[in-house]
């Protein structure tokens, strides 16, 4: 995967909204199921030319969240302290850091979360736990270990829009693993389920 060829793509959804018109679902990702083997989107809008206009935005916003993931997963394994895992349809499992493992999930800061950026920066372990019961529910739902990505774009709070910027991301993600050390995770306890996590804040 090139990364500046997939940013360049990336950055064609920026001239269209952001709406979802609903939540995520198994059957409407199942209808949109093509965006795993589209990388540009010329060929999405393709796919899309009959979809009315709320799957249309589900398409596209699901896309863009696929391939900024599959990205952000590929600067990751890309690291020579990440080992990739070798199950490519594991679901709580994407890489390990100094063998420890992770499923990665990007998510704009959340504004059902009620507090500020400033007081998420400063309880960290208080967001986590929000975004683990709160988020990917369905067949997304787990509590196994989970590194977050989060955006927050504090100009114009259109978060999902750095989710295009490749190069700030993998700036952001390289200097983490720099200064990785297990002793700075959060601990959890959820659902009987002894957790590790963290958060990579990416920031405009």
């Amino acid at each position: 995967m090139n990364l500046k060829s997939l940013e360049y793509q990336l950055k064609k959804r920026l001239d269209f909204p952001y709406n979802w018109g609903r939540k995520q679902s198994d059957v409407w990702d199942r209808k949109t199921k093509f965006i795993y083997q589209t990388q540009d989107f010329e060929s999405l809008e393709n796919h899309c030319k009959d979809f009315d206009s709320e799957l249309r935005n589900y398409a596209f916003n699901r896309w863009l969240n696929f391939w900024s993931a599959k990205a952000i997963e590929q600067i990751f394994t890309n690291h020579p302290s990440v080992r990739k895992e070798e199950n490519q349809f594991s679901k709580t499992v994407d890489f390990y850091i100094s063998e420890i493992p992770f499923d990665h999930k990007s998510s704009v800061f959340p504004k059902q979360f009620e507090k500020s950026f400033d007081y998420a920066i400063e309880h960290k372990k208080e967001l986590i736990e929000w975004l683990y019961q709160n988020q990917s529910q369905q067949g997304r739902k787990h509590f196994e270990n989970r590194l977050f990505i989060i955006f927050f774009n504090e100009k114009s709070n259109e978060h999902w829009k750095l989710k295009t910027e490749l190069a700030l991301i993998q700036e952001k993600i390289e200097d983490y693993l720099r200064n990785f050390s297990k002793d700075n995770l959060v601990s959890l306890n959820l659902d009987s389920h002894a957790i590790l996590s963290d958060i990579i804040w990416i920031k405009a």
